[in-house]
């Protein structure tokens, strides 16, 4: 009940990943049944909740999900609710109201919007938000290299590109639809709403088979430990991804810590070596520290073989005792399970042998 006279059927339904066209389109697919039950008809707007509170479009789902209570979203919206894929959510059809002002400012660290109030209102005309929301628009954050070079020529309104914006500030509160006469004020700079980069699973293309596997072996033990415990095995301290540059070792990283709500830890290899004895050990033990303190969390190490190479091929003294310090940390991890070690090198035969070794 709402507001004394409201009042809504809801139902607990499982998240699952909704198709490449209808993502980031502040829309979710649910099975006919579902919407029979609930009530509602494509087109209408719906409350889902989890860890947080969101609204979206609701359009029919694919025949094969009839009567399986499934509801389908982006990324974005798994981010916007705070659940993952395959967990539950509660839906109900939405007590959603008109959007007297609506705040936007950029969603990532360093962005800079420069669309026009008017322009954003008309790209997301009945589009339904809530304050907190991560949206995605067709824009540009930052100047095309042509007015980069010649800041004197007039700038166009936008240039073709997805950008993320956060949504500041609704007025009415609550789930609030955005019509021909509300007021969207941009806020120039960004606004982020935390360190985890807002990379989802469909940000990544073509690796479908990747992408399942590293869900079991990282998202699964971050979000659900209690599994792990009841069955008795230990969970993977570490995950190595290999492949040549370019190929979306960094992006799926990223998309897995956004996706199961961790804390990320991005280290580059080189980074680490220091020509001070002792240096280099203590910035691994800082940052094995640090992700302790918040797990669940990712440490994502990139260029891994920069600091663990074979130890019976390299001459210096340095990169011995740091790979011993790395393999002393993985092996010492109070928080199994709750913090994972992600490894990303394009030469993966180089490595040394002890951290190649499943577990």
């Amino acid at each position: 009940m709402k507001g004394g006279s409201w009042m809504s059927v809801e139902l607990e339904l499982r998240v699952a990943e909704i198709d490449k066209r209808s993502a980031g389109r502040g829309i979710v697919r649910i099975d006919t049944e579902s919407m029979r039950k609930l009530k509602i008809s494509s087109g209408d707007i719906v409350e889902i909740r989890n860890k947080k509170t969101t609204g979206a479009i609701v359009m029919y789902g694919p025949p094969e999900d009839r009567g399986a209570g499934i509801i389908r979203m982006d990324g974005l919206i798994r981010q916007n609710v705070g659940a993952g894929i395959g967990e539950y959510v509660k839906v109900r059809k939405a007590n959603v109201k008109p959007a007297v002002r609506v705040v936007l400012a950029p969603a990532e660290e360093g962005g800079r919007l420069r669309i026009r109030g008017d322009i954003l209102r008309g790209m997301l005309l009945n589009r339904p938000v809530t304050k907190g929301d991560v949206i995605s628009v067709i824009g540009s954050l930052s100047p095309t290299p042509f007015e980069a070079a010649f800041p004197f020529f007039p700038r166009t309104p936008f240039s073709l590109g997805e950008i993320r914006l956060i949504v500041s500030q609704t007025n009415p509160a609550g789930i609030v639809q955005i019509t021909d006469r509300t007021q969207i004020e941009v806020l120039p700079e960004a606004r982020p709403l935390r360190g985890v980069p807002l990379v989802t699973y469909d940000d990544i293309g073509g690796l479908e088979e990747a992408i399942t596997r590293v869900r079991e072996m990282v998202e699964l033990p971050l979000k659900h430990p209690e599994l792990f415990q009841r069955l008795g095995i230990d969970p993977p301290k570490g995950v190595l991804l290999y492949g040549p540059p370019g190929t979306g070792k960094t992006l799926l990283a990223k998309a897995v810590a956004n996706e199961s709500d961790a804390y990320f830890i991005s280290v580059n290899g080189p980074e680490i070596m220091s020509k001070f004895y002792g240096e280099s050990e203590a910035r691994l033990r800082e940052i094995f520290e640090e992700a302790e303190k918040n797990a669940p969390s990712i440490i994502f190490i990139d260029e891994l073989d920069s600091i663990a190479p074979k130890r019976e091929e390299v001459t210096g003294e340095v990169e011995r005792r740091v790979v011993a310090q790395l393999l002393a940390l993985m092996d010492g991890l109070k928080e199994r399970g709750r913090v994972i070690v992600i490894g990303a090198t394009n030469r993966p035969n180089s490595l040394d042998p002890a951290l190649r070794r499943p577990g």
